[in-house]
């Protein structure tokens, strides 16, 4: 006999409801009131969105505003009318803002009033009071060249007005991050201080430290911005957005319990640090020749893989800026979304809502698209998926998680991919690393000590060895080789390096890689018979990088092993 479990029949009919309610709101928002729907479950909230307009407005109006953006305010409305919108357009303008409106669910509407109990929690503070003004951080970016600067900054700053010396402090931390390009920012207490860290071309250095009173304003000050829970003690993530010039930053907030209170990482999303172009990116001629082949057919699964951090994403998207062209559709399925590409068309994963990477692959092809871009391939769903889209016509770009090139196909076989099919799908296997550039207004030329000539010799010979004609990268057979070392000048705050390079090694699907994928090959066996294709190795590049003082023997051996191939 059938249990009937009434909790969970009445769960799912709640569920059946809100589902009907927000699909009845979308259409009438598109055919009677002619305003954008938006669904607030899906978004973050700015609670200081909130301030412009009072819980008890809000509630007896039915609205609810939940970005702000510099001057614009966005707001959604239940029950759109022309009086409705007068009068919340005359509310926000005295606080200088201009309002866009949307229209959304009693649902969603509720989610944002919930908010309200949160800024009651916070300190009083006018509209705009924890914004991030652009001119502000403009006018604080003038100041800074050097990492030293913001120290500087940081210090003074604290030593100045409390009332507004966290305010101050949090500007110069994000105006001097984006204007020395860090990619994230760290604030960690510890026992008896906070401190603060910025990561630089993929390495933390130190900028202050400060007392725990600060950390603790700055932590309340960063959770407000980024629309997290005040009280909350447990893992949180948020995001809040601040405008430079006509760009769009997205800072990325994420906070997890320690020993001594939460730690905090700011991950800066700059648009112009992504827009990096296919040839900025350091490969070498000839496989940058066989990419650009690869990418401009009609089908095919290229797979970019490496660590997390290795530049994956930057490569994915400068082949979509490559071959974009407004007569192709490109889509993509991320997680998530970090940077807007224009012309393209970008969806985020929903895991809650059951939107997968293999249920956004799934109805991305329903779209008829040229081109896919799948964030990650992490599951056999994904790669079957991935692999028959390749072989019906698209081209299909993803990241794997292997070691190097010839890891991909063991993987992929490994999530349950058919080798038979793999043969015909799998066009091109990249594998990457990211290596700092030595700064070239102080690097200093060297005479390679006794280990590190073993250890040129040993790459040298094997690119001898497979057929691999050293001349062609500007290296020439002396007896005595030249490397360079990091020294530290005002141009490279003091670090010796500027900048990151990406070192790489590629497998073509060609003829011979055809004929052993059936058999289900090791690694060891791959890259034997990959050699005759004359593509460089990570080791062989990354050592064509260090003999053409581009970066340091320090810097390679800490991602691949010179040693040994």
């Amino acid at each position: 006999m059938a249990l009937f479990d009434e909790e969970k029949q009445n769960k799912q009919l709640d569920e059946l409801h809100k589902e009907e309610e927000e699909q009845l709101v979308a259409t009438l928002a598109e055919s009677k009131y002619h305003l954008p729907y938006v669904n607030l479950y899906r978004l973050g909230i700015d609670n200081e969105a909130l301030r412009a307009i009072s819980e008890k407005d809000a509630i007896e109006m039915k609205v609810a505003p939940f970005k702000l953006f510099g001057k614009n305010i966005f707001i959604a409305v239940r029950s759109p009318s022309g009086d409705l919108f007068k009068t919340l357009k005359e509310e926000v303008e005295r606080h200088n803002l201009i309002p866009t409106f949307y229209m959304a669910s009693n649902a969603s509407l509720s989610k944002v009033w919930d908010r309200y109990k949160e800024i009651s929690l916070a300190e009083n503070s006018k509209v705009g009071g924890l914004d991030i003004s652009p001119e502000i951080l403009r006018d604080t970016a003038k100041n800074i060249s050097h990492m030293q600067d913001i120290e500087k900054l940081v210090i003074e700053a604290l030593e100045g007005n409390k009332i507004h010396k966290i305010s101050r402090l949090l500007e110069i931390i994000l105006a001097g991050a984006i204007a020395i390009k860090a990619s994230d920012i760290h604030i960690e207490p510890e026992q008896s201080r906070g401190r603060l860290r910025l990561r630089l071309d993929g390495v933390l250095q130190d900028i202050n430290f400060f007392g725990l009173d600060i950390y603790r304003l700055l932590n309340s000050r960063i959770k407000l911005l980024s629309g997290m829970k005040l009280t909350s003690k447990i893992a949180q993530d948020g995001r809040f957005s601040i405008m430079e010039d006509k760009d769009e930053i997205n800072i990325r907030t994420s906070l997890i319990p320690g020993a001594y209170g939460e730690s905090i990482v700011m991950r800066i999303l700059d648009p112009k640090s992504i827009q990096v172009k296919l040839e900025e990116l350091g490969i070498e001629p000839y496989l940058f020749s066989v990419i650009e082949q690869e990418i401009a057919k009609p089908n095919g699964l290229i797979l970019v893989t490496g660590p997390t951090g290795s530049g994956k994403t930057t490569t994915l998207y400068a082949f979509l800026r490559k071959i974009y062209s407004p007569d192709i559709k490109i889509i993509t399925i991320e997680d998530p979304i970090e940077y807007h590409l224009p012309g393209i068309t970008q969806t985020q994963t929903n895991d809650q809502r059951g939107y997968t990477f293999v249920e956004g692959l799934r109805s991305a092809l329903r779209q008829d698209p040229d081109v896919v871009m799948v964030g990650e391939i992490r599951d056999n769903e994904t790669a079957e998926t991935a692999v028959q889209s390749a072989l019906t016509g698209h081209i299909v770009f993803s990241t794997l998680h292997t070691n190097n090139a010839a890891g991909v196909i063991p993987r992929l076989i490994d999530l349950g991919v058919n080798p038979k099919i793999l043969v015909s799908a799998l066009s091109l296997s990249i594998a990457q690393r990211l290596v700092r550039v030595l700064c070239q207004s102080c690097k200093k030329e060297n005479d390679p000590t006794a280990e590190e000539a073993k250890i040129i010799k040993l790459v040298l010979d094997s690119m001898k060895a497979e057929e691999k004609d050293a001349s062609k990268y500007n290296i020439k057979n002396e007896a005595s080789f030249k490397i360079f070392s990091p020294v530290g000048c005002d141009k490279c705050n003091q670090i010796g390096y500027k900048g990151r390079i990406g070192i790489f090694e590629a497998i073509k699907t060609d003829e011979s890689i055809e004929k052993i994928i059936p058999t289900n090959p090791s690694e060891h066996e791959i890259k034997k018979t990959a050699r005759a294709q004359g593509i460089l190795s990570m080791r062989q590049d990354g050592m064509v990088k260090i003999l053409n003082g581009i970066t340091s023997i320090t810097e390679v051996q800490s991602v691949v092993d010179l040693n040994e191939e």
